[in-house]
Formats: C-alpha cells, sequence, structure tokens
C-alpha cells in the first residue's frame, strides 16, 4: 500500500541482535538509498513462497542502490532458535542481511501484524509503501524501480495464483497442531520439527528438522479430506492451507473471503 507523503522515520535495529550474512546494520546508515525490509518466518509456508520474489529483488536491485533487509521473527518456539534460522538462511539461498528479532523486539518497533509483511523505506528513511501478506509483487516492483529512478522488466509470477488477474479462491484457515477433516486449498502443508515422518492420505513426507513440509498441492483450488498422522520423533506445530485458482467452471462452495 503506497503512503501519503510522511516523515514516518524507520525504526532503528536493536544492537545487540544477531544477524546473517552481516556483521550488522544500522537504519540511520542506510539513507541515501531505498530499503526493502521483509519479515518472515523460515516455519511459515507463506513467508517461503514470498521468498522467491524478495530473492530476485535483492539480485536485480542491489547493483542500482536497493538494500534488502530480512527480520525473521519466528512464530513458533521452534523457528526462534538461533542456530536454526542461520541454517535455514543457508538452506534457502538467502544472501541478503538477516537480522534475527526472536524476542520479537523489531516487530513490535514497526506494529507489525503477520508473515510475510513487508515495507520498503525511500532514500531518505522515510517509509513510502508497505504489504502484508502474499500478492502484490508487481507493484513492490515498480515502486522499487520509481525509488530507484529505473524501470524494466517486472520478475514473472513464480505460480499461477500470482498473476494480478487471477482468480483466487478463500483457503481453509490454518489450524494449530494436527488436524484431519475436511478442507479447500490449492495445498497442504505441516510445521514439524524432529525426525521421523508425517502421513498425509496415505502418502509418507520425511522430516528431517523443524520447517514447513509439502503434504498435498492440487495445482488448484479443490475440495478435500485431510487424513494427517505423525509418526514417532516428530512434533506438528500446526497444519498450514495455501491458496489456489479457481479451475474453470468451478462452483465455490463458499464465497471468496469467507
Amino acid at each position: 500500500m503506497r503512503t501519503p507523503a510522511s516523515e514516518i522515520p524507520a525504526p532503528a535495529f536493536p544492537r545487540e541482535l544477531p544477524w546473517v550474512n552481516v556483521a550488522s546494520l544500522r537504519m540511520d546508515k542506510q539513507i541515501g538509498r531505498p530499503v526493502l525490509v521483509e519479515f518472515w518466518d523460515f516455519c511459515r509456508v507463506n513467508s517461503l513462497r514470498t521468498l522467491p520474489y524478495v530473492r530476485a529483488w535483492h539480485e536485480r536491485y542491489e547493483a542500482t542502490g536497493l538494500r534488502v533487509i530480512g527480520v525473521h521473527t519466528g512464530g513458533f518456539a521452534v523457528s526462534r532458535d538461533e542456530a536454526a534460522v542461520r541454517d535455514a538462511v543457508a538452506r534457502l539461498g538467502i544472501e541478503y542481511p538477516v537480522v534475527i528479532d526472536s524476542g520479537l523486539e523489531i516487530w513490535d518497533f514497526y506494529g507489525n501484524q503477520g508473515w510475510p509483511a513487508r515495507y520498503l523505506w525511500d532514500a531518505r528513511g522515510g517509509l513510502f509503501s508497505y504489504h502484508y501478506g502474499e500478492g502484490a509483487y508487481a507493484e513492490t516492483e515498480q515502486e522499487i524501480q520509481e525509488l530507484l529512478g529505473i524501470s524494466g522488466d517486472l520478475v514473472e509470477p513464480v505460480r499461477p495464483e500470482d498473476h494480478p488477474d487471477a482468480l483466487v479462491a478463500a483457503q481453509t484457515d490454518d489450524v494449530a497442531g494436527v488436524f484431519s477433516g475436511p478442507y479447500e486449498a490449492g495445498a497442504v502443508w505441516a510445521v514439524c520439527s524432529g525426525t521421523g515422518w508425517v502421513s498425509a492420505n496415505g502418502r509418507r513426507v520425511a522430516v528431517g528438522g523443524p520447517g514447513v513440509y509439502a503434504l498435498i498441492d492440487h495445482g488448484a483450488h479443490s475440495s478435500g479430506v485431510l487424513d494427517l498422522v505423525v509418526g514417532d520423533g516428530v512434533d506438528c506445530h500446526a497444519t498450514c492451507f495455501t491458496p489456489g485458482v479457481v479451475p474453470a467452471g468451478h462452483v465455490l462452495d463458499r464465497p471468496a473471503g469467507a
């Protein structure tokens, strides 16, 4: 969302917090360049679905002045562990600076409301735009280009539901812990930790540490019934659902947004 002309300054980063990929950064030292701050959690599937765009913006625009900073604020106990965050940053191929905000200090400074969330600051350190959740990727990239004084092709949509004109149905809400039962979604995921397996409708998925694991991918919005079984050595912290495009001719059982 584009903000009106504003003098809202970017909050400072607490100096004692640990960083990945850089010794540390100070927000006041970023004056003179636009800064994109992305709140994320490696155990939140919505964060991972946004990640390809954030990585691409870093790769495309770092040389022309954009600074991308990830703020990792874990929403689960297992994603607040510093070593686990560092492992996730390496595993996910994140090369831009990431500050580990396990105590929600930066989160509270921003008054942040969920994952993922991105804030684009202009070269003066004023808030230029913000967005909560997935989506609005083209808008954000156009705003980045505007602040850099350049223009060019935008990152291609990663998934069909990311297209600006895609018809996307509301998915079933995420559920804490293990869930079995009816749902509507494009895909089903589980936030797990430990070592072992989970089984979704008879299909086993290996679990090798804290993270979010894909269970079922319909490729489009679908109705289904989930039978989720958790094996020994594994804890399931949440069952999650992500949206899908509505197939042609499909009649929704409930209105989008319900």
